[in-house]
């Protein structure tokens, strides 16, 4: 029970330490003040949830490869090096400057937008766009998808399949999707506006602290 709870909350601290200010992150964000908040949410959620449990069942199957005190120190050794980069990057960065993630979405956004215009252009009389033009079930399909292959390869999975190797897969698992319902609540509600707040080189200083400690502690 007590390795439970010792995956659960390292797994909720580690996706809070690489969630906040990521890519999927502000896709939340800059999504929801287009469309409905609460599809933004759903959809990104739902592909946070299904690669949390898809990252946690691949972290099972390892010690089944790697011998399980193999895969111990190579999780920790994957910290380390998260945590020690992160704070490298930090250094390298302007105080005070926002997100380059920030910039990158919304100009990908942009380019989608003016994609999906050009297409219907010829099908639809000319009349204004609206924002809510996007249905319900358009958004979550929207948000769930960026989200999905925007996650894939990330840093929250690879250390999540770490995790998931070394200690309780079902608090790895149910901290994971805690974690990331909290970061999305947070992006959904008001990330756009925290991103204007909080410099991403205080964000990376913080998250590769958060390493190094589960670095050490592996």
């Amino acid at each position: 029970f007590g390795g439970f709870w010792n995956a659960f909350t390292s797994s909720v601290a580690m996706i809070i330490a690489t969630e906040i200010g990521d890519k999927t992150f502000f896709i939340a964000a800059v999504l929801s003040m287009k469309h409905s908040r609460s599809a933004v949410f759903f959809g990104a959620i739902l592909a946070l949830i299904v690669m949390t449990v898809l990252s946690t069942a691949m972290g099972m199957m390892l010690p089944n490869f790697i011998p399980k005190e193999y895969t111990h120190l190579l999780g920790g050794l994957l910290f380390l090096y998260f945590g020690c980069k992160l704070i490298y990057d930090s250094r390298q960065m302007e105080a005070g400057k926002t997100s380059e993630e920030l910039e990158e979405v919304e100009e990908e956004l942009l380019q989608q937008g003016k994609k999906k215009a050009d297409l219907e252009e010829g099908s639809r009389s000319n009349r204004p766009p609206s924002k809510k033009q996007m249905g319900w079930n358009q958004v979550v399909i929207q948000s769930l998808t960026l989200t999905f292959v925007a996650e894939w390869g990330d840093r929250s999975q690879i250390a999540t399949i770490a995790l998931a190797a070394s200690k309780n897969p079902i608090g790895v698992t149910i901290g994971g999707c805690v974690g990331h319902s909290l970061c999305t609540g947070l992006a959904v509600v008001g990330g756009r506006m925290l991103a204007a707040r909080i410099s991403e080189k205080t964000v990376s200083l913080l998250g590769g602290l958060i390493f190094l400690i589960f670095g050490i502690h592996s």
